[in-house]
């Protein structure tokens, strides 16, 4: 059982690492010459860090892993139509160098048809951009779970010229010792989407770190 455990987590990161690589040769970012300083990170509770501990979200863990500030803008339970009232405060007036947009849970459990949820993302984009930061955009599908959504962002991630993080929740979900509950990771499982996100974002990262050599 356990080497099964074992074979399904090695197939499902190099799946994982096979989609970056397609995203990274078909998407050309905009704004990779962004003058920002920090990487924001906005969303809802997956950003937040809720069911681990102090300190065990995913923006903590990946501001170890870039060498670059990570800001921590996530709200348990926000919707994209919540989301879009703080855009200006939690985001824009933060020096924004990278966004990146992690949305869709609470929106799918209250209701909010998809098509809404994909627009208002898509005003999101567009006012980080026209700040002239770069956006990347999170897709928290896994498997059948939320998988109405994997499509619809990934076209808007191409149709916005943003960086595309796929499937940041596949294998998680499934595996208890990464969950806190039915949904939400783990400090383990928070520190795996940290690793998904910087392996999408870092190849736009090297210029940033090349000015501070």
């Amino acid at each position: 059982m356990r080497n099964k455990i074992i074979l399904s987590v090695v197939l499902a990161l190099l799946c994982y690492s096979v989609i970056v690589l397609i995203n990274l040769l078909e998407i050309e970012v905009k704004n990779t010459d962004s003058k920002g300083k920090n990487i924001i990170c906005f969303g809802d509770s997956i950003t937040f860090g809720y069911g681990a501990e102090s300190g065990e979200d995913y923006p903590t863990a990946l501001a170890k892993m870039v060498k670059m500030p990570v800001i921590n803008s996530g709200i348990d339970g926000d919707t994209t139509v919540e989301a879009l009232k703080r855009l200006d405060s939690d985001v824009i007036s933060r020096q924004p160098f990278l966004v990146i947009i992690e949305f869709a849970g609470n929106d799918f459990l209250r209701a909010v048809p998809k098509e809404t949820t994909v627009n208002n993302i898509k005003l999101m984009v567009d006012k980080i951009q026209a700040k002239g930061a770069m956006v990347a955009i999170v897709d928290i599908s896994a498997g059948m779970f939320l998988r109405e959504y994997r499509l619809a962002f990934y076209n808007l991630a191409r149709q916005k010229n943003t960086i595309f993080v796929p499937a940041v929740l596949s294998g998680i979900i499934t595996n208890p010792s990464m969950k806190s509950d039915f949904l939400h990771p783990n400090g383990n499982g928070y520190k795996k989407i940290a690793e998904r996100v910087s392996t999408a974002i870092k190849p736009y990262l090297v210029q940033e770190e090349d000015k501070k050599k």
